[in-house]
């Protein structure tokens, strides 16, 4: 089992959702005097919301991840299948882009897999409420519904952004020999 990082955050109230009938955010009470930043994780205690996309001074911007725009990479508890889940823009999410005959079941629990640097590993998503394996197409329309939920709750937990550890550093590249025999052009 992979060792968890600690999380920091800020608790924060949801002021109200936004008003846009095309898009999924809600607006918080906490912004960059606070010290938010965009592109940090929110979550409430059942599981992740979306995303810090924009910060004024008192308030914060939040993309709910069930909006058009937004994706999360996620792993199925059950079977370790690893996917994309992209929001639909009507308070559900979809599965894209798995086999019709992927290892998803209805009832599966879909968590962070942590692959895309923003969220830990391990928080619960969402979980899987339909399948649609038809035939005739290569993928199956997987439907889900988000475990977390802005009606349900006024506080949530502004994340701190991951620290990635930094990357090795790269050996110098070895000289590259001509083939036998192949001419090598010189500059006159």
């Amino acid at each position: 089992m992979r060792e968890r990082q600690p999380a920091e955050g800020r608790v924060a109230e949801i002021l109200y959702a936004a008003r846009d009938p095309f898009s999924r955010r809600i607006i918080v009470d906490k912004g960059s005097s606070a010290g938010v930043e965009p592109g940090q994780p929110v979550i409430d205690e059942l599981g992740v919301l979306g995303q810090v996309t924009r910060t004024y001074l008192f308030t914060s911007e939040v993309t709910l991840l069930t909006d058009k725009d937004q994706a999360i990479p996620v792993q199925a508890q059950r079977s370790g299948l690893r996917a994309v889940l992209a929001g639909a823009g009507i308070g559900t999410m979809e599965l894209r882009f798995l086999a019709a005959n992927a290892d998803v079941q209805p009832g599966d629990i879909l968590v962070t897999s942590g692959l895309d640097g923003v969220y830990l590993p391990g928080l619960p998503v969402a979980r899987v409420v339909n399948i649609d394996r038809d035939n005739s197409f290569s993928f199956a329309r997987i439907d889900c519904e988000p475990l977390a939920g802005v009606e349900r709750h006024g506080q949530v937990l502004i994340l701190g952004r991951r620290i990635t550890p930094p990357l090795p550093a790269e050996a110098a590249p070895a000289p590259v020999k001509p083939a036998k025999g192949a001419r090598i052009k010189r500059k006159p």
